[in-house]
């Protein structure tokens, strides 16, 4: 299966028309259609099905388009690493993040690396940590910032010097507004909106099994998602200090959870891993922020 042959692939999925595929790729139609016969029958699957007007792809070729997509990714940063591999001017460096306000911290070290380098560019994700990871072991990032202990069979890292807060943030008119913190028995009756990763890991943490008795309403990856359904009334949103942009003119407020929850974040990397130029300036900046691993 050659490479070539996957971005052929991929571009007849995304115009969904032969015709126009073969246009976009500067090649006979004829041409196209038969080598997309051959990987049809290379992998013994059908991956297309055909009508007047339209190719949708089969149950089997939305699966090839996936592993297609990572496949073509991690060829094209092999490609981009190799180009750069002796241009320190610059080059891509591709991160995978959890939402945090300490990612305070990458973009000082962009800002400061950037003074000297300014053609480094950076490809910069959002996750949880299973998300993220996932990622960065299939060698699609260079590094990541998570917000759970790191497996320490798998990664390198270094602690991020500061912790994350939690609280719930609500409407001004919500009644809990009043107070200046709120607990688990204070939440019980709202609708809750917070990350899986937070319902699953987070919120057992600070209030034990009592953690099954709040109404989760819904789970959100981005916690501005959240604040949303919070302005239209909806229910409280559990999520980090300062992640939400709270002004005086704000209809929302952040209150903190009591007892006090904080969660650490970590900048971690593959053991053994070989980084690009570019990607190890990053690193060797961030280290001097984080002078010394150590776990929470």
């Amino acid at each position: 299966m050659e490479i070539r042959v996957l971005r052929y692939f991929l571009e007849i999925a995304r115009e969904e028309n032969m015709t126009r595929a073969a246009e976009r790729l500067h090649i006979s139609q004829p041409s196209l259609s038969r080598q997309m016969k051959e990987l049809e029958a290379e992998l013994g699957k059908k991956l297309f099905v055909r009508s007047n007007y339209c190719i949708r792809l089969t149950d089997e070729g939305m699966l090839l388009r996936k592993r297609a997509e990572d496949l073509l990714a991690m060829a094209d940063k092999i490609t981009n690493e190799f180009h750069t591999m002796d241009d320190i001017a610059g080059g891509d460096v591709f991160i995978g993040c959890a939402e945090s306000y300490l990612i305070k911290y990458l973009a000082r070290a962009v800002r400061r690396l950037n003074r000297r380098y300014p053609g480094i560019h950076y490809h910069i994700t959002s996750g949880d940590t299973e998300q993220v990871t996932e990622r960065l072991n299939r060698g699609l990032f260079d590094m990541a910032f998570i917000v759970e202990p790191p497996d320490l069979s798998k990664y390198n890292y270094l602690g991020v010097p500061e912790a994350d807060t939690w609280g719930a943030i609500m409407r001004k008119d919500c009644p809990l507004a009043e107070k200046d913190s709120v607990t688990i028995h204070d939440l019980l009756p709202y609708p809750i909106f917070c990350s899986e990763q937070s319902a699953k890991a987070d919120l057992p943490r600070w209030c034990g099994e009592k953690a099954d008795q709040l109404n989760i309403m819904a789970t959100f990856n981005l916690s501005n998602n959240g604040a949303v359904f919070v302005r239209e009334g909806l229910g409280i949103c559990l999520t980090f200090d300062r992640l939400i942009e709270i002004t005086a003119g704000s209809d929302l407020c952040f209150r903190p959870i009591a007892p006090a929850l904080h969660t650490h974040m970590y900048l971690i990397w593959k053991k053994y891993q070989v980084f690009t130029p570019v990607s190890r300036l990053l690193l060797e900046e961030l280290k001097k922020d984080f002078p010394n691993p150590w776990q929470a």
